[in-house]
């Protein structure tokens, strides 16, 4: 099968598209035949050996495929050959990969191989942040930092569903247009200094109950600004590139709440909570909720493209890798 294959730490264009032997599931596992893949800025950092989890050589990028079960493990009860699912996979960028049994699920019904693939990790960790991590209620105001990326999508569709009135940030008119068309009220640009100002304004002069953010750097430096007492900032990323600080009496004077929201530590510690999201997920996916936006798509071996646009801030919602040598149709599970 075709794979591609990082032998040494570099950028996107340095992987190699390797012949290799298709894997074989364990006894808990299964083996998917992909369909489609999706992509994440930390697949970015992991080809570059900037991300904290640094897999030995050589390895495949991608953590997030949707296809059909091929091959089930002597344990596999739930999940059986023909199957179409939505995964958590390590080697996404592959024709086919394996996963625990525990980590696949059925695609819902009318969703198609982009959108699933497009679901697991960034609609997983929105829901672990608005539900686990805080409670939202009904009424209050969300700020989304970039909100045209998969997460900032995943995180206003979220919100929104929950009752929410949503504020998204973006740097562009067409990301703005996107947050918008997402369910955002409001959508401001964040390259405008002013910004913490217009969130205040938006607010009644009071604030954000909750700040989603994903940026880290002077987005969360400015947050700070623009919280309103008893809010809470929820920490998701550094796409910035700069881990911040902040002092504690800012945190003292305002009553607000700096929470963590590292998912994929949670669910190694409770890997039952991944069947438990998934369910509600699809559930709102079903209601008519939530539904992943894939604005480009690419085929298997444009993966190094794929990778530099989205390096390069060009994607809006999901970018996905598709296996032509497949038909892409929609599932009927």
């Amino acid at each position: 099968m075709k794979a591609w294959r990082v032998h040494a730490w570099g950028e996107p264009e340095s992987m190699q598209l390797d012949d290799i032997a298709p894997p074989q599931p364990g006894p808990a596992q299964v083996r998917i035949r992909h369909r489609a893949a999706a992509l994440n800025f930390f697949d970015i950092l992991q080809v570059q050996g900037k991300y904290q989890v640094k897999p030995p050589f050589p390895f495949t990028p991608g953590a997030e495929a949707a296809g059909v079960v091929d091959a089930v493990g002597s344990e596999v009860r739930h999940l059986k050959p023909g199957d179409a699912v939505l995964a958590f996979v390590s080697g996404g960028f592959a024709e086919s990969s394996v996963t625990d049994a525990n980590r696949a699920f059925l695609i819902p019904a009318g969703m198609d191989f982009a959108e699933a693939a497009a679901m697991p990790i960034v609609y997983h960790t929105s829901w672990y942040a608005l539900s686990k991590r805080t409670t939202l209620e009904r009424g209050e105001w969300l700020l989304v930092h970039a909100g045209a990326s998969g997460v900032g999508m995943s995180a206003i569709q979220i919100g929104k569903a929950l009752g929410a009135r949503v504020i998204a940030t973006a740097g562009s008119a067409e990301k703005r247009d996107f947050c918008l068309a997402q369910g955002a009220e409001h959508a401001i640009d964040y390259r405008d200094a002013a910004w913490p100002d217009r969130v205040k304004e938006l607010t009644g002069n009071r604030g954000v109950d909750i700040v989603y953010d994903p940026v880290g750097g002077d987005v969360f430096d400015l947050s700070t600004k623009c919280i309103a007492p008893d809010g809470r900032l929820l920490v998701i990323g550094f796409a910035s590139g700069r881990i911040p600080a902040i002092q504690a009496n800012r945190i003292l004077l305002k009553n607000i709440a700096i929470v963590g929201v590292f998912w994929g530590a949670h669910v190694q510690r409770h890997p039952e909570y991944l069947a438990e999201t998934q369910q509600a997920l699809a559930t709102m996916y079903m209601a008519g909720q939530i539904r992943p936006t894939v604005s480009k798509t690419w085929p298997l071996d444009s993966a190094p493209l794929a990778l530099r646009e989205l390096a390069d801030r060009k994607v809006t919602g999901k970018a996905v890798l598709k296996m032509y040598n497949h038909v892409d149709a929609q599932t009927s599970n």
